[in-house]
């Protein structure tokens, strides 16, 4: 007796742990002394699959006292569609359950999949009998749906149909429901003349309904406008007791204005008085009932309205901040739980996919779709949404619509509240109904949890990225009409705009948008922003030509165009970029990975210079030989050049940060192709260099000033190695240097690398590399006033720090005299001064704007604190400095000069080094003189933060005064 019991199978094997289950299946036929009986395991297996088995045998057990069971159970044993779709529906809707026992023949069509028409039904019918044969249609091709939508869950073998293809079905069912409703008021109103048009909106409208929604509607009416009224009440009334409720609060004025409208009185009321999210729920409209022509005649009257709505002031601002109303209203606790409203929820979704619809929607046809899958899918598509943004949103939309869907079946009532994570029943129940199965040693309930999350997150980060995109904003901004020009048309608004060749802008939009590509749509979608943003800089027509360039040069980088159409801020950072500069757009085309940088001010402006040259050492530390070491070199120096050109143009860095990032960067090149080129002629020499080197940088090199385009004045000192020679030293540093020069000054697309050794002692004539000692008996003997000045700026940059140290201690008795200078060096100095201002400044150069050699400019504020360094730097420690703004710092401290005259140099100091910065960075070249007409004169007043409507005369009537009072000032204190 004991080895029977042990055989015998127990009901729990196929998941019914009801103790009533083995009495249920007994008396259903399936069930005996040994367990299953003959023929009965298939309906057990899929009693076993359902998101609820013991819900669907207690929904077996009703049916079976409600009649014809023993066809209902011989049919179930063959027929596998019936089986699936029944004993599926038993287990996720008690609701429907309830209209299989009350409705005993209903499971018929279950196998047939016959349909009703719901017209006909109630063709003849009034009152409470077309109530009642509507209801019991409806919910008959209810069942239908939700049993095509569940068998597959039962019996694998069935096609699971897809969410659109469900939503869609349940939408004409609710369409079919509203005609027979209408017919209902007619039979029940009579004969009349009233004009009637029935217009979806919302979720019906969009084909996209529930199995539980409100299907709101709104009416219009013509002729008699009494009896339509009449009949639109009357068709509520019937559709919302038999069906689903009718809503028509999406009216003009909601639910205080009438109910129908003529069509005059709709026009008039969108025209004048309609909201934002009137036009945003009109985008979904469409006429499903009643009069047909005039049902048309209103989408012809509303659809202008709605693809023009983004025309409105404040059109994005509005709908972002009605979805945070929206969201405002969901209790705190539910926020996470909320399908549709909550946080990563539906409306999501929906408000995203809408805004992105009515503002490129105005000029791409493809998008005005009613549907938010398939307008999703048109977005992606048409390239305003990232292909994988596009598809990851889809498919997060119909997950959380799928379980909103199996919610709402479970008893038939609006729900859209996931369950709570420790009610481990529903979430069971949840997950099986939704086909989420265990997975990796996990419960189906935690999978759907960790599903469900994963998803919330997505839709709500992809939310933030697209509904809240500031490319939105601007893409609002361009007017409609501006979306749709004509060739004639376009050139016309380009001249508007501010374009000097609107025939030439207009070959440069041809060549970015021909086509039927990816690449094309979106270019469609970003230019006409482009166009905008390049109208308000100095030379839009340049600004456009170099976009073009540069969307050719980064045809095959994949993320450019993504980037652009996906954070706003790069896109008005690059135009402002493009439309000022000419340099800039050469750079970051060889560099793109900058453009990424737009997007964030603290990278873009931000970075520390040490970890910077530190990672360029790094970086080109890698490569053993001395070629890649400077390729390598070139490519992170070209990199940081344009990350720092970038920031400087915006107005977010300082111009003594600038110098600085632009020095550190260059004394890291330093360092690294001088340890590469010693250590390849280490190798040829058999790994023994015979050497120490010490690069000394001079100039503003030395004092960590540095412009764009500036060479990098340096001096080599070498130092024997134990068993060398200083000839042996000497001849070995030359080589290196030599090899390295070479190397860094190649010809190349970057900005060139020039080092420049003009300043070391006897100029051109003497050798590139002296040792240490060889330097300070030249400068013992041989050297002038003017080379103890040069020697105010020099500063150990590469190489051996000992031997750096070294030669920096020792030249301070050359550029610190201990009793400062006597009375003819000053003069000397002076009459040196007063040759450069005749000689050297070129001809034709005005000079009240050349800012180095000009008045007040560079050249005079940095030889009057290099003066001041010369006479008191042996007494004043603080005036021992390369940099020339701490030595004016010092020499201000030490009461040398006056606080008012410090500041007037240092001010004309600040100018014309981001003055000599801008206008490099605005011709494209090197350039010392302020431009003083002109859009290049706009362009380095725009970058120095002058605003768009100031006069640039403005700006160089600023400087000339600047630069007058520093002159005034170097009279006094150089000269004096």
């Amino acid at each position: 007796m004991a080895d029977r019991a042990r055989t015998v199978t127990s009901p729990a094997r196929f998941g019914l742990t009801d103790d009533r289950a083995e009495a249920a299946l007994r008396a259903a036929g399936w069930w005996g002394d040994d367990g299953p009986v003959k023929d009965a395991e298939p309906m057990l297996v899929a009693l076993s699959r359902s998101p609820d088995p013991d819900l669907a045998l207690r929904g077996i057990d009703r049916m079976r006292e409600s009649g014809t069971w023993s066809e209902l159970t011989a049919a179930l044993r063959e027929d596998v569609q019936l089986r699936g779709n029944l004993i599926a529906v038993l287990g996720a809707s008690t609701a429907l359950a309830d209209f299989l026992v009350a409705n005993p023949d209903s499971w018929r069509t279950l196998s047939t999949g016959a349909k009703l028409d719901l017209i006909s039904v109630v063709a003849d019918l009034t009152g409470p009998d077309a109530v009642k044969a509507l209801r019991a249609a409806y919910r008959a091709q209810l069942l239908l749906i939700a049993a095509d939508d569940l068998g597959h869950l039962v019996e694998p073998a069935l096609a699971a149909p897809p969410y659109d293809d469900v939503a869609a079905r349940l939408t004409e069912l609710a369409e079919e429901a509203l005609r027979a409703a209408l017919v209902v008021a007619q039979n029940e109103i009579g004969p009349n003349n009233a004009r009637l048009a029935v217009i979806a909106m919302g979720k019906c409208g969009g084909r996209e309904l529930n199995y539980v929604s409100d299907v709101d509607v709104v009416f219009v009416g013509e002729d008699d406008l009494d009896v339509a009224t009449r009949l639109a009440s009357r068709m509520m009334t019937v559709a919302g007791s038999a069906c689903f409720e009718v809503d028509a609060a999406l009216r003009p004025e909601g639910k205080v204005g009438a109910l129908v409208r003529t069509l005059e009185g709709h026009t008039a009321y969108y025209r004048r008085w309609a909201r934002t999210w009137e036009f945003q729920a009109l985008l979904k409209a469409r006429p499903v009932a009643g009069d047909a022509e005039l049902g048309e005649a209103y989408l012809d009257v509303v659809r202008p309205m709605v693809w023009t709505a983004a025309d409105r002031d404040g059109f994005v601002a509005d709908v972002q901040q009605m979805r945070r109303r929206v969201e405002d209203h969901v209790p705190a606790e539910l926020l996470e739980r909320e399908l549709k409203l909550g946080r990563g929820g539906l409306r999501d979704v929906e408000f995203a996919v809408q805004l992105l619809q009515l503002v490129h929607g105005r000029s791409d046809e493809s998008l005005r779709l009613g549907s938010t899958t398939t307008a999703l899918a048109a977005l992606g598509a048409g390239g305003y949404v990232g292909r994988a943004d596009a598809a990851g949103l889809g498919e997060s939309y119909r997950f959380l619509r799928t379980l909103e869907h199996r919610l709402q079946l479970q008893k038939l009532r609006r729900t859209h509240l996931f369950p709570d994570e420790n009610n481990l029943v529903d979430l069971r129940w949840l997950a099986r109904a939704a086909g989420v199965r265990p997975d990796r040693g996990r419960a189906e309930e935690q999978v759907l949890l960790s599903e469900f999350r994963r998803h919330a997150n997505r839709v709500r980060r992809l939310h933030e990225k697209l509904f809240y995109r500031p490319l939105l904003e601007s893409v609002a901004k361009v007017p409609t009409e501006a979306l749709r020009l004509t060739a004639s048309e376009a050139a016309a608004r380009l001249g508007a705009l501010g374009y000097a060749s609107p025939e030439g802008a207009l070959n440069h939009i041809s060549a970015l948008t021909s086509g039927v590509s990816r690449r094309a749509a979106i270019q469609g979608a970003l230019l006409p922003v482009l166009l905008d943003l390049l109208a308000h800089t100095p030379d839009p027509d340049g600004g456009l030509l170099s976009y073009r360039k540069m969307s050719e040069a980064l045809a095959t980088t994949p993320w450019y165009l993504r980037l652009l159409r996906d954070e706003g801020a790069v896109v008005e950072r690059l135009a402002q970029l493009l439309g000022t500069s000419k340099l800039v757009p050469e750079m970051v085309a060889r560099a793109p990975e900058v453009l990424r940088l737009l997007a964030d001010t603290n990278e873009l402006a931000g970075r520390d210079p040490a970890e910077v040259a530190q990672s360029l050492r790094t970086a080109v530390g890698r490569h053993r030989d001395l070629h890649g070491a400077v390729a390598a070199a070139r490519s992170l120096r070209r990199h940081e050049l344009a990350r720092v050109a970038c920031a400087d143009l915006l107005g977010l860095m300082e111009t003594p940060a600038v110098c600085g990032a632009l020095s550190s960067v260059w004394v890291a090149v330093l360092q690294s192709a001088l340890a590469a080129a010693e250590r390849e002629k280490a190798v040829e020499l058999g790994g023994w260099p015979k050497a120490k080197i010490a690069i000394i940088g001079m100039g503003r090199l030395g004092g960590f000033e540095l412009g764009y385009s500036s060479d990098a004045d340096v001096m080599f000192v070498c130092e024997a190695v134990e068993g060398a020679t200083d000839d042996e030293a000497v001849k070995f540093a030359s080589a290196v240097v030599e090899s390295m020069r070479r190397a860094l000054g190649s010809p190349s697309q970057d900005p060139p690398l020039e080092v420049d050794v003009g300043l070391r002692p006897q100029g051109r004539q003497g050798p590139l590399v002296r040792t240490l000692n060889s330097y300070i008996a030249y400068y013992r003997q041989w050297s002038e006033v003017w080379e103890w000045q040069a020697l105010l700026r020099a500063a150990f940059v590469a190489g051996d720090a000992d031997v750096g140290a070294r030669f920096i201690n020792a030249i301070n008795e050359f550029r610190y005299p201990r009793k400062g200078l006597d009375s003819t060096s000053v003069r000397e100095i002076r009459r040196i001064k007063a040759r450069v201002d005749t000689e050297r400044l070129p001809r034709g150069a005005d000079p009240t704007t050349h800012t180095k050699l000009g008045r007040g400019g560079l050249a005079d504020i940095e030889w009057t604190v290099q003066l001041l360094q010369l006479q008191h730097a042996h007494e004043v420690p603080a005036l021992r400095t390369p940099s020339t703004l701490e030595g004016l710092a010092a020499a201000e401290e030490a009461k040398l000069i006056t606080p008012p005259d410090a500041e007037e140099l240092r001010t004309a100091w600040l100018l014309a080094t981001s003055v000599r910065n801008a206008a490099t960075l605005v011709r494209g070249k090197q350039t010392d003189q302020v431009p003083t007409s002109g859009r290049e004169l706009l362009a380095v007043a725009r970058a120095l933060g002058y605003p768009g409507d100031a006069d640039p005369g403005e700006f160089l009537d600023s400087y000339r005064r600047t630069t007058r009072r520093a002159r005034a000032v170097v009279e006094r204190v150089f000269y004096d």
